[in-house]
Order: structure tokens, then C-alpha cells, then sequence
């Protein structure tokens, strides 16, 4: 291998020189050029946005792949298809294997008995919620992941880049406005001296060192003056990095409200499923319902907030012609807030914004009232009702 001595030893001439000024400049022993306020403040942004960007997307592979080191190796895989720069294949997720293993039980339990037919229910709601998932951390990593990614392994290592080369360049002009102070000092004290006349041809190799520090200042300058334009108008493109990681931002949060509805959706249709399962093979009724969350009977007196599924308590019973005939209590209007599908007989159904009469009967659960609206009666969720007074 040919070496080039001479361009070794420059270079560790100049590091060393370098690592001098920078050490004399954080004891307060030299003067350090400072920048100017405009390219300080983009330096200080930039800084910003790349921390930030950073946590951001650390964050968001934590929240979608909770557990890197599971069985699929998750990181590692991405790593080598990444190395490859090849497309990473799509993978089961661990809602889907759990669908999986339930229609692997049923299969062994029987899918014609009760808890094998309701594996095969669960376990193909459990594939259809895997699917979702594995749509949504597919589009995450498209549109919000990948583009932070290239930020921060692009356009991020090119400022850094010519960042530290803008410091080099401020490092050589300072230690060229170094040279040439000295050199005016030693061409002063020399025209000072007494014996000035005979010690001209040394005051001229003094002028000749001043002039050519001069010119190296000049040169190291330049330089400077050259890199801190091209460092200003990188870090100006941050601005157009921030407009881009907003898009970015609005396409995740998108994905992630339809996942999240997907999900909605899913459930909603399972509860109705292992409701007629459980009607069909004469259970007790634990009827479920897709409702907000239930509140206390201490706060009858407002709307309930609409967005939660539940599951009424163990306790709810059929509604028998002995419980209509029992004592009513605190008969009044109710104004219905959201559509409500009866799941059996013993349930009224619900029109928004209709006026129905409620009221309960000893023994009945809180979560629950009954509701009449001309001839039909029934029990109604009291989270999808507004009291009036």
C-alpha cells in the first residue's frame, strides 16, 4: 500500500495545531471567531429537530413492536433485509398467531361443542384484529417511520457534516488571526528596538512573516466565509424537513384512526356473535352490549360519553313478566342518545333522539333500566340515555 508521508504528517501537523487552538480557546486563552446570530439560532434548530426526531421515532418502533426479541426477531430480520436493501416480507403478528392457536384448539376440542365452536368465533375475529394490526404497523413504517429515518441517516449526516468542517475553518482562521498578532507584535517590538538600524535584514524577514500570515488570513477567511453560506443554507432546509414530518405525521395519524376503528368494528361484531352463541345454546344471558362506558346511578342526572364497549355484570337477568310487575321506581322521560339494537327479547330497541319513559325495579342492575315507549317495553342501557327532569 503506497503511503504518502509527506500528506500524513501535514495532516497531523494541522490536527494537532487544530486541537491546540480549541484547547486555548476553552481555557480562555485564545480568541474564538463567534458566528453570527442568524446561522447560531439554525444550529440550535437543527440540534432541536434532530433530538426531537430522535426520541420521536424511538418511540413510535417501542409503541408499535413493544417487544423487539420475540419469536420472530423482529430487529434482527429488519437489520439484514435493511443491509440487503431488500423489501422486508410481511409478518404474523401476535394477535393473529393467537387466532391461530384458538382454531388450532378447536379443532382438537371439537368445533361442533360449545367451546369449541366459540374458539373458531374468537380466533377468526382474533385474525381479522392481527390483520388490521398488520396493516397499520405496514403504513406506519411507510409513511411516518421511514421518512425520519431518512432524515436522520441523510440529509442530518450531511449537516453534520459540514457542520464540522464549518469548526475546522473557524478553528484555521483563528489560528491564522493568532499568527498574524503575533507576527505585528514581533515586527513592532523589533521597529522599538535601539538598535533598529542594525537590525534590518531581521526586520524585513519580520515584514515578510506579517504579510504572509496576512495572506493566509485572508485565504483562511474566505474559507470560512465559503463554508458557513453552505452550512446556513443546509440547515435552512429544516424548515422544509418540519412541513414533511407534519404530512407525515397526519398520514400516521390517519392509519392509526382507521386501525383503531377496524378494531371498533371487529369487536362490535364478535360481542353480537358470542351473544347468539350464548342464546343459542340456553346460557344464562350475559348479555353484552356495544355501548358507552356505564356510569354510576349517582350521575343519572347527565349524558353519558359515547365511545367504549362494555359488558353488563353477571347479575342482568332475563326480563320475566314477574320483574314488570314489581314496584316501579322513579318513573320519568329519557331522551335517547345513540341507535341501540336489541340483543333479545327481553331488550327494547333505540332510536337517537326519540322520548321513551324509563324507570327500574327492585333488585335490577344499575347499568340497566326499564324502558317503554307505547306498548313495547324492555330494558335499556342507561349509558345510551339522557334523563330529563
Amino acid at each position: 500500500m503506497d503511503f504518502n508521508v509527506k500528506k500524513l504528517a501535514s495532516d497531523a501537523g494541522v490536527f494537532f495545531t487544530r486541537a491546540v487552538q480549541f484547547t486555548e480557546e476553552k481555557l480562555g486563552q485564545a480568541e474564538k471567531t463567534e458566528l453570527d446570530a442568524h446561522l447560531e439560532n439554525l444550529i440550535s434548530r437543527g440540534d432541536c429537530t434532530k433530538n426531537w426526531t430522535e426520541k420521536i421515532l424511538r418511540q413510535t418502533e417501542v409503541m408499535l413492536q413493544p417487544n423487539p426479541i420475540d419469536h420472530t426477531g423482529a430487529r434482527i430480520e429488519e437489520f439484514i433485509y435493511d443491509k440487503l436493501d431488500k423489501k422486508l416480507p410481511s409478518r404474523t403478528t401476535n394477535t393473529e398467531l393467537l387466532g391461530q392457536f384458538m382454531l388450532d384448539a378447536a379443532a382438537e376440542f371439537g368445533p361442533e361443542t360449545p367451546y369449541g365452536s366459540t374458539l373458531i368465533t374468537v380466533g377468526e375475529y382474533q385474525k381479522r384484529l392481527g390483520g388490521a394490526e398488520r396493516e397499520f404497523l405496514h403504513t406506519s413504517a411507510t409513511t411516518f417511520l421511514t421518512p425520519l429515518r431518512n432524515f436522520l441517516e441523510g440529509d442530518w449526516r450531511t449537516i453534520s457534516k459540514e457542520r464540522r468542517l464549518l469548526e475546522n475553518r473557524r478553528l484555521d482562521l483563528d489560528i491564522c488571526k493568532a499568527r498574524l498578532k503575533k507576527a505585528k507584535q514581533a515586527e513592532a517590538k523589533a521597529a522599538a528596538a535601539p538598535d533598529f538600524q542594525e537590525t534590518r535584514p531581521r526586520n524585513y524577514v519580520l515584514s515578510a512573516s506579517a504579510s504572509a500570515a496576512e495572506h493566509e488570513l485572508r485565504v483562511a477567511q474566505t474559507e470560512f466565509d465559503r463554508q458557513a453560506e453552505v452550512t446556513r443554507l443546509l440547515l435552512e432546509g429544516i424548515s422544509s424537513t418540519h412541513l414533511n414530518h407534519l404530512r407525515c405525521l397526519q398520514d400516521f395519524a390517519e392509519a392509526q384512526a382507521t386501525y383503531h376503528a377496524q378494531c371498533h368494528h371487529y369487536m362490535q361484531d364478535l360481542q353480537r356473535e358470542l351473544n347468539k352463541c350464548a342464546n343459542s345454546i340456553g346460557a344464562p344471558n350475559t348479555s353484552t352490549a356495544v355501548c358507552p362506558s356505564p356510569v354510576s346511578s349517582a350521575f343519572l342526572t347527565g349524558p353519558a360519553s359515547p365511545g367504549a364497549v362494555v359488558s353488563s355484570t353477571s347479575s342482568s337477568r332475563m326480563l320475566t313478566a314477574e320483574q314488570m310487575q314489581l314496584p316501579v321506581t322513579g318513573a320519568r322521560k329519557a331522551k335517547v342518545l345513540y341507535d341501540y339494537d336489541a340483543h333479545d327479547s327481553s331488550e327494547l330497541s333505540l332510536l337517537a333522539d326519540e322520548l321513551i319513559t324509563v324507570y327500574t325495579v327492585p333488585g335490577m342492575d344499575p347499568d340497566w333500566l326499564i324502558g317503554e315507549r307505547g306498548n313495547d317495553k324492555g330494558k335499556v342501557p342507561v349509558t345510551y340515555l339522557e334523563l330529563l327532569s
